[in-house]
């Protein structure tokens, strides 16, 4: 438990850091003079540095695992921040949240990589752990930005973040301690059916069932690119909210989807986790339809409910597609988050795009259906989890 919270809180300092991005593009459009293509620019870049490079890292630490590797990739981070505090041009803004994005593609495969080693038989409690902190400190950039990111010399005060990639630094050099020391944790588990007698799921239906998760990732990431990357200034052209009040909006939003990610980690653990993908994606599809159609007080309520809703998929995701490739626990782990950073910046380019070339607001109507490639989940095999375990037993 120990080395889970200490994990969950790094992921915490790294993820408050990689908000930050996305929480000044008000700032930086307004000193730059971007457009929305161009913020859709600077997340892929980060997104897409950020999930190339994870399931490389991922399938190299399955093979020669490097306790040491997370706190190397957080002076990444701290080199990009450094940059991105002083950066007086476009390119440079791109090569800072390059970096951080390199950063990035170190952290998530190797912490993923830690939670499994620390989980003992509660793997969805362990990723759901590991990914509320992330979320809380997606949550907080937001928060933090609109108290400390402003005024005149706005840009330059993300230098005060700066102390909170040194402290995970700390934390991750200790960390890697344990790490090294506790590899053979990290044997595969055997996978079984769902039921006794039920033949083993063959390579076809794994290749399939991946496919599906990969088209469900892809719901998931692109509706939260939307309300992540331009949920702000939705706000402010839908309601004419000042940026400080928006970015208050937007800290509701991500605080719920913080709340709902560790939810559904033990969810998966109980009932298993194809049930709490197939809520989760397809449930929140009513909700994201009339998002765009209420008043303020219904949007921001609303947002609360597809936040809960929504983010309670990925650690079943995660989880499951570990079980369907047990002892490929790097491999799956960088894959999938670089999936999601990956689509969460391409989303947010096309979106960008569709924005200047139509308007948020319809960017927003057309994000509302993207639930319904939920009904796919409907295809997954059932695996056996803890809950179904205890129900056979009982029986």
């Amino acid at each position: 438990m120990s080395v889970l919270l200490a994990i969950s809180f790094s992921h915490l300092l790294n993820d408050t850091i990689q908000s930050l991005i996305a929480a000044i593009y008000p700032v930086v459009k307004q000193s730059f003079h971007l457009n929305f293509t161009q913020i859709g620019l600077i997340t892929l870049t980060f997104q897409m540095t950020a999930s190339l490079l994870q399931p490389m890292v991922g399938h190299f630490a399955d093979r020669r695992p490097q306790p040491y590797a997370l706190a190397v990739g957080m002076c990444f981070t701290l080199g990009g921040l450094v940059l991105l505090s002083t950066a007086g041009s476009f390119p440079l803004l791109l090569v800072s949240v390059a970096l951080v994005g390199v950063g990035s593609s170190v952290f998530h495969p190797e912490a993923s990589r830690l939670a499994y080693m620390a989980a003992g038989s509660r793997h969805g409690f362990a990723q759901a752990l590991f990914q509320v902190g992330g979320n809380a400190g997606s949550s907080l950039g937001p928060l933090l930005a609109a108290m400390i990111v402003v005024g005149e010399h706005a840009q330059r005060r993300l230098l005060w973040f700066s102390i909170a990639a040194i402290l995970a630094i700390v934390v991750l050099w200790n960390v890697g301690h344990w790490y090294r020391t506790n590899t053979y944790r990290l044997k595969p588990r055997p996978r079984r059916p769902a039921h006794a007698g039920q033949p083993a799921i063959s390579p076809r239906k794994v290749g399939w069932s991946l496919a599906i998760l990969v088209a469900l990732m892809f719901s998931k990431f692109f509706y939260l690119a939307s309300m992540s990357s331009y949920y702000t200034f939705y706000l402010i052209g839908k309601f004419h909210l000042s940026i400080q009040s928006a970015q208050l909006y937007l800290f509701v939003f991500l605080i719920s989807v913080a709340a709902g990610t560790f939810i559904g980690g033990p969810l998966g653990d109980r009932f298993g986790r194809k049930y709490v993908i197939w809520g989760s994606i397809l449930g929140v599809a009513p909700f994201t339809l009339l998002l765009p159609h209420a008043g303020l007080f219904w949007t921001a309520a609303l947002s609360v409910v597809v936040g809960l809703i929504l983010s309670s998929a990925f650690s079943a995701i995660l989880v499951y597609a570990q079980e369907l490739l047990p002892g490929k626990v790097g491999l799956i782990a960088g894959l999938f988050f670089g999936l999601a950073f990956g689509m969460g910046g391409l989303g947010s380019a096309v979106l960008g795009r569709l924005a200047d070339l139509t308007s948020i607001g319809f960017v927003f109507q057309v994000c509302a259906f993207l639930p319904l490639i939920g009904l796919l989940t409907g295809f997954l095999p059932n695996l056996e989890t803890a809950g179904a375990k205890r129900v056979h037993g009982s029986t």
